[in-house]
């Protein structure tokens, strides 16, 4: 479920449930999202933007594995695995008052750092390559190939959009239209480059940008 992606009108009967005639327009039982999940894993996209008040809420379930559906007055006991996203870092959100610091340890259990795209600058060959072939199928045109300056402009690049901004680069790619912010014309008669040269390209560019990073040592 995407926290930010639903008013707080609805979050509650989404989260938890409702019993008939709870409120206006319940007209019959629904099963919310964390009974739903029993025994099994709710991911919670985007927990950054959950309401304090929501906050507390989701607290008690992981803390008593238990919650009522809304205009209930049973206890429904539960048993599933909570896993969160945030694009923001929460113990800085929660140190700012942003975020609730109990629920914050309560989720912190096993923590993974997914890193940015210009973090991992080796991927970029493989993944733009897969782009384009998604893009080609899908508009129906030939894939193209990239040319050794092309491929230098996608590595340089800083990613602010990550994986998103890439596939979008991709697109463009494909239909001709350039790469936007990046200087990537259609290829033309540029030569096209077997996968050895193009890690040639990419391990090059590793190799400077680490040498720069270290001062030459």
């Amino acid at each position: 479920i995407n926290c930010g992606g639903l008013p707080e009108t609805l979050l509650e009967s989404e989260l938890f449930g409702h019993e008939a005639g709870a409120f206006t327009n319940a007209q019959k039982r629904r099963i919310g999202k964390i009974e739903y999940a029993d025994r099994g894993t709710l991911f919670r996209d985007e927990i950054e933007s959950m309401p304090m008040a929501f906050q507390a809420r989701l607290l008690r379930v992981l803390q008593e594995r238990s919650f009522e559906r809304l205009g209930a007055n049973d206890t429904i006991p539960v048993d599933v695995r909570v896993v969160a996203a945030s694009k923001v870092d929460l113990l800085h959100y929660s140190q700012q008052q942003k975020f609730r610091s109990d629920l914050y340890y309560r989720l912190n259990v096993v923590q993974l750092q997914l890193p940015t795209l210009r973090e991992r600058r080796e991927d970029i060959p493989a993944l733009f390559d897969y782009f384009t072939l998604q893009a080609a199928t899908r508009y129906n045109r030939p894939p193209p190939t990239l040319s050794t300056a092309q491929l230098r402009a996608l590595t340089a690049h800083d990613w602010p959009g990550n994986v998103r901004e890439l596939r979008n680069v991709a697109d463009r790619f494909v239909l001709g239209l350039g790469g936007g912010e990046i200087e990537l014309s259609t290829p033309g008669e540029n030569p096209a480059l077997t996968l050895a040269q193009q890690m040639d390209c990419v391990e090059k560019m590793l190799i400077e940008q680490s040498l720069r990073l270290h001062a030459g040592r």
